[in-house]
């Protein structure tokens, strides 16, 4: 029984480890359809990345990680920042 009892809080533990990351970045400079597939096209380069949205009128990119991966805050600002745009906050959900 106990052995059963630390397989099942093993499993739960590596399940909660594992999940999938939403990274909520507010971005200036994003005008146009051109901007937004831009981005789209650098993020998903990324081997973590899993999906990317650009949403022009509220400024925002959002990334989703593949379970278990995540992207650094220095990377997201420093994609963003090399495809000409500025980072002006970062978020984190799981």
């Amino acid at each position: 029984m106990r052995k059963l009892l630390m397989t099942a809080m093993l499993l739960i533990a590596m399940t909660s480890a594992a999940q999938a990351e939403t990274i909520i970045a507010s971005v200036n400079g994003l005008v146009c359809a051109f901007c937004a597939t831009s981005i789209e096209k650098t993020f998903k380069k990324q081997p973590a990345v899993d999906q990317v949205k650009v949403d022009l009128d509220t400024k925002l990119v959002t990334i989703s990680t593949k379970d278990g991966q995540t992207i650094d805050d220095k990377t997201i600002t420093s994609l963003i920042t090399d495809a000409g745009y500025s980072v002006t906050n970062i978020k984190r959900q799981k």
